[in-house]
C-alpha cells in the first residue's frame, strides 16, 4: 500500500472515531432539547425545524450527532426519511424556524452517513440546528403539508439526537394564521407548545394543523375520547351515527381488557378523497386514520369502523403489551422481530371480534369474513411456504416495502396479518374448547398485559414494563391451556402446516366448508385492467400460465381470441382440465403467442356453517366467543 494512502486512511478512521465517540460512551444528558416547527408556505410542501439544544459545559467542544430514523414504528419497511431533509445548517445561537438566522455563528456540519449529520459546537453550549422536510403524503408514516392542511408522523420530520433519545423534549408549533392545532396529547383547547418525556413519544404523537376539522367527544368509565375528523369530500351527515359507533368499539374492548392507561384519548380520522392515501396507524394515546374516499360514499363508514377497532385495540396490544423489539428502536437498521403475527396479526382478529361483541355486525357477517380470510391463505402460495414467524421477520419486505427490482414475494410470502388472525381464532377456539370453556386467549392476552406490562420491572426509559419473546407468549398458553400447544406452535406458528380448522370450529358447533369456485380457473394469473389494458400482475408459480411461457408485466392483447375485460374468469369457466387457451401477449417491442393448458381447478370458495345438531355446549362455547361474556 502506498504511505501516502495509508496515512490518509489512519487520519480519516481518526476523524470518524472522534465523530462517533459521544454515540459510543455514557453522556451526561443535555440540559434541554427544543423542537420548533414552522409552515410559512404550506404549497412548498416545506416542514421548517428547528431544535435548540443547551449543552452541558463537558459537551460543549464535543461532536453532536443528529438523525433521521429510516422507518417509523407501526410500518416496518424502511423508507429512509432523511432523503427529504434539505437546507441542513447550524448556529451557536437560538434560532427560529422559516426565516434566515442572523445572529451567532455558524457552525461547522459534516454529514457522516445518509441518515446522521454531525456538527461541532466549537466551545458553545447553545446549539440550534435549521432543516427542512419535505412532505406530500397523507399517510400514517409519512406527512403532508400543503394549502389545506399539515399532517405530520414525528418519526419522518423530527430528528432525534444521537445519545439522547431518552432526554426529555419539548416542542412549539407555529400554525398558519387561522389554522388549529390538534393531536392526543392535547392538555387545553388552542395548544401550541408541548413536553414530552423522550423523543419516541414526541415522535408517537401525530399531529393534524387545518382552519376546518371537526371534533366531537364521549366519556367512558371517566376517560374522555376526542373524534377528530377533517374531511376532503361530503359527509353524508354520518358523522353523528360514526361517533356512537366508535364508543361502541371502545366500550366492547374495554369490557375484555379493563381500563386503559390514559386520561384522554383521540381519533384524528381524514376523509381524503383522492382514491388513493389510505392507512390506519396505531399511537400510545391516538390513532390516524386515514380513507381514500368520502364518509358519504359507500363502504366509507364501515371501512373506517374496522380501521377504528383494529388500532383501538393497539392501545393494549403493541403500544403496551409489545414484543421485545418494538420500544425503544433502532432506527439505523430494519426491525427485526419474530412476533408480529401476534402484535399485528392478533390485532386483526380482535378488531374484527370487537365489531361482533360491540354489535355493529352479527354472526353471520363475521364468519363471512373470518372465512374469506381462510380463503385468501389457503389460496396464497407464499402461506405454503412462509410461517407466521418467518413472515413477522420479513416485514422489511412485504410490509408496504418499495422495490426497485422485480420480486416473487408474491409467491413466495404471505402477511402476518391474516395468517396472524386465522391462528388467534383457530388458538382461541382451541382453548376454549380443550379447557371447557374455562380459558380463552383473551384471558391469554390480559395474562401477558398484566405480567409484561403491568408488573415486570421497567426494562427501558420508554415505557412500563418490558418487552416479550415468542417464547414468553407459548408459555402463557401453555400454563393456561396445556402442554399440547407446544405441538400447536411447532406446527403452525413456527412451520406452515394447515390450521387444524375442523377441531377448532367444531368446539363451537361449526364446520368450514371447502367448495370449487363457479369460475374454478384462473391458470394462475393475476391481471389488472387500467383504461381497457389488461396487464399481468402476477404468475403463480407452477401455474399453467407459468408453463406456457408468460411473465408478471406482460400486456394481454387477447385470451382465446378475445379482448380481456374485467370478466374474464367467466370466460376461463367455459373451458375444462387439459383444454388449451390461446394467449397473445406483448413483452417490450414483441408480440409472442402463447397456449396455457388448463390444470386442475385453482379457485375454491369457504364458508363456515353451523353444525347440525350443535350440541349446547358446543353452542355455549360459540355464544361466549363472540359475545364476550
Amino acid at each position: 500500500m502506498n504511505p501516502f494512502k495509508r496515512n490518509f486512511l489512519l487520519s480519516s478512521v481518526t476523524f470518524i472515531l472522534l465523530i462517533y465517540a459521544p454515540v459510543a460512551a455514557q453522556e451526561p444528558p443535555l440540559k434541554s432539547i427544543a423542537y420548533r416547527l414552522a409552515m410559512t408556505r404550506p404549497t412548498s410542501h416545506l416542514f421548517e425545524v428547528a431544535i435548540e439544544v443547551e449543552l452541558p459545559g463537558e459537551l460543549k467542544d464535543k461532536p453532536l450527532q443528529f438523525q433521521m430514523p429510516k422507518w417509523s414504528p407501526g410500518r416496518y419497511a424502511v423508507f429512509d426519511f432523511a432523503k427529504n431533509v434539505q437546507e441542513f445548517t447550524a448556529f451557536d445561537s437560538r434560532c427560529s424556524p422559516g426565516t434566515p438566522c442572523t445572529r451567532g455563528i455558524r457552525r461547522t456540519v459534516t454529514r457522516i452517513d445518509d441518515q446522521t449529520w454531525s456538527v461541532a459546537p466549537a466551545g458553545s453550549t447553545t446549539l440550534t440546528v435549521l432543516y427542512k422536510v419535505f412532505a406530500n403524503d397523507l399517510s400514517g408514516t409519512f406527512s403532508q403539508l400543503d394549502e389545506r392542511h399539515a399532517n405530520y408522523n414525528g418519526a419522518s420530520i423530527f430528528m432525534y439526537v444521537v445519545g439522547h433519545k431518552p432526554d426529555p423534549v419539548k416542542l412549539a408549533v407555529q400554525a398558519p394564521a387561522g389554522w388549529k392545532i390538534v393531536n392526543g396529547w392535547m392538555d387545553q383547547p388552542g395548544q401550541t407548545e408541548w413536553q414530552f418525556p423522550n423523543w419516541d413519544i414526541l415522535a408517537d404523537t401525530p399531529t393534524e394543523i387545518a382552519p376546518d376539522w371537526t371534533h366531537d367527544s364521549f366519556e367512558v368509565d371517566g376517560k374522555k375520547y376526542h373524534v377528530v375528523v377533517h374531511s376532503f369530500g361530503p359527509e353524508g351527515n354520518k358523522r353523528a351515527a360514526l361517533v356512537r359507533d366508535i364508543e361502541k368499539i371502545v366500550r366492547a374492548q374495554i369490557a375484555m381488557w379493563g381500563p386503559p392507561e390514559f386520561r384522554e384519548y383521540t381519533f384524528l380520522i381524514h376523509y381524503a378523497a383522492d382514491d388513493h392515501s389510505n392507512d390506519g396507524m396505531e399511537h400510545l394515546t391516538s390513532t390516524q386514520i386515514i380513507e381514500p374516499g368520502a364518509l358519504a360514499e359507500p363502504g366509507v363508514y364501515e371501512d373506517t369502523l374496522g380501521t377504528v377497532s383494529h388500532e383501538f385495540f393497539h392501545v393494549w396490544n403493541v403500544k403496551r403489551l409489545r414484543p421485545l423489539e418494538l420500544g425503544p428502536w433502532d432506527f439505523t437498521r430494519p426491525l427485526n422481530t419474530r412476533a408480529l403475527w401476534v402484535a399485528e396479526g392478533f390485532t386483526t382478529y380482535y378488531g374484527r371480534l370487537m365489531l361482533r361483541r360491540a354489535g355493529i355486525w352479527d354472526d353471520k357477517t363475521f364468519l363471512k369474513r373470518e372465512a374469506e380470510t381462510i380463503r385468501r391463505i389457503e389460496s396464497a402460495q407464499g402461506s405454503q411456504l412462509m410461517s407466521a414467524e418467518e413472515s413477522s421477520l420479513s416485514a422489511p419486505f412485504i410490509d408496504d416495502a418499495p422495490h426497485a427490482q422485480l420480486t416473487n414475494l408474491e409467491n413466495t410470502s404471505v402477511s402476518y396479518y391474516p395468517k396472524g388472525e386465522l391462528v388467534g381464532m383457530v388458538m382461541d377456539l382451541l382453548i376454549r374448547g380443550r379447557t371447557k370453556g374455562k380459558s380463552s386467549l383473551d384471558d391469554v392476552m390480559r395474562r401477558m398485559y398484566d405480567e409484561f406490562y403491568v408488573k415486570s420491572p421497567n426494562s427501558s426509559y420508554y415505557l412500563r414494563g418490558r418487552g416479550y419473546h415468542t417464547e414468553d407468549f407459548e408459555r402463557v398458553v401453555v400454563e393456561l391451556a396445556g402442554a399440547e400447544f407446544h405441538d400447536f406452535f411447532k406446527r403452525h406458528v413456527r412451520s406452515v402446516e394447515v390450521l387444524p380448522y375442523d377441531e377448532a370450529f367444531a368446539y363451537a358447533g361449526l364446520r368450514l366448508v371447502k367448495t370449487q369456485a363457479k369460475e374454478p380457473f384462473n391458470a394462475g394469473l393475476s391481471i389488472v385492467i387500467d383504461e381497457g389494458i389488461a396487464v399481468i400482475e402476477n404468475v403463480r408459480n407452477y401455474s399453467p400460465a407459468e408453463t406456457a411461457g408468460l411473465q408478471k408485466n406482460d400486456e394481454i392483447v387477447s385470451l382465446a381470441g378475445k379482448k380481456v375485460t374485467k370478466d374474464w374468469l367467466k370466460m376461463l369457466a367455459r373451458y375444462k382440465k387439459g383444454d388449451g387457451i390461446a394467449v397473445v401477449v406483448r413483452r417490450d417491442r414483441r408480440t409472442l403467442k402463447r397456449e396455457i393448458i388448463l390444470g386442475e381447478p385453482e379457485r375454491f370458495e369457504y364458508r363456515i356453517e353451523e353444525t347440525p345438531n350443535a350440541t349446547a355446549e358446543q353452542r355455549g362455547v360459540r355464544m361466549a366467543w363472540l359475545s364476550g361474556r
